[in-house]
């Protein structure tokens, strides 16, 4: 059995015992779900329970069905990113914290696969999670709202894992590069912070991963830009591959240091 099998079989379990492969997935159905049923009946719950005078009416804009997915895609940018700053920040971190990443010198394991093992694992339940939960939203849009052009999404949902990936790998790289602590504020700083701060000089910073999630909208609406979403999409790509490359560097000169 090679390497990578082994390191991603104990990834596997490890995941299972701590049941992240059980609620980061219900997250992110549950916010895929909760976002068109919020928007559609709002107005009756209010109507209902607001404890407003008789005959008060709420007027709601209309939305379409692709208004409705980036709705959920805006929690995602939050709730979800934050969810997996946390959730992963120690995932190399912590094991050199407690000595584990110290087997990589008694036995024939390559810092490569180490770190591929915890990617492969990272993007299976973070990516196939942000899957589920679009396609549970997908359906409650459809039933609620209509139809979102099948295309359109398909384009949307492979720009949008890009943009994880992109997440995935900063997570990785700080993990292995700092202890949880700080990996976790350098990693919430990297994607929710930047992205807050993007949301006001972004009009003047077009070609950036950050503007990735805005790009998959554009997609999904039918009306992006070309030239600099593919120049974002091969910046984000080569940062990808970066930080990726990082990660493996890091681990390798973090655990040589814990060792001495």
């Amino acid at each position: 059995m090679s390497n990578f099998s082994v390191l991603f079989q104990k990834e596997w379990r490890e995941n299972v015992r701590n049941f992240k492969v059980l609620w980061i997935p219900l997250v992110f159905i549950l916010f895929g779900i909760s976002e068109p049923l919020t928007n559609y009946y709002l107005p009756q719950i209010l109507s209902t329970v607001g404890n407003m005078p008789e005959g008060t009416v709420f007027q709601f804009p209309e939305l379409t069905p692709e208004q409705v997915v980036m709705s959920t895609i805006s929690q995602y940018q939050f709730i979800g990113m934050l969810v997996v700053t946390l959730g992963f920040a120690g995932i190399i971190a912590r094991e050199r914290k407690n000595g584990t990443a110290t087997l990589l010198y008694v036995r024939p394991i390559t810092y490569s696969s180490y770190v591929y093992s915890k990617l492969v694992i990272m993007c299976i339940l973070i990516i196939g999670s942000v899957i589920l939960g679009l396609l549970a939203n997908l359906y409650y849009t459809y039933v609620l709202f209509g139809t979102v052009d099948a295309i359109a999404f398909i384009e949307f949902l492979a720009t949008y894992i890009v943009w994880l990936l992109f997440v995935i790998s900063i997570v990785l790289f700080t993990s292995s590069a700092f202890p949880t602590g700080i990996a976790s504020a350098v990693s919430l700083t990297l994607v929710i912070v930047v992205q807050l701060i993007y949301g006001l000089i972004g009009t003047y910073w077009t070609f950036s991963p950050w503007k990735l999630p805005m790009y998959a909208g554009d997609l999904l609406m039918g009306n992006v830009d070309k030239t600099p979403f593919v120049w974002s999409l091969l910046i984000t790509l080569l940062a990808i591959a970066i930080f990726i490359a990082g990660a493996v560097y890091f681990a390798k000169k973090n655990v040589s240091k814990a060792k001495i």
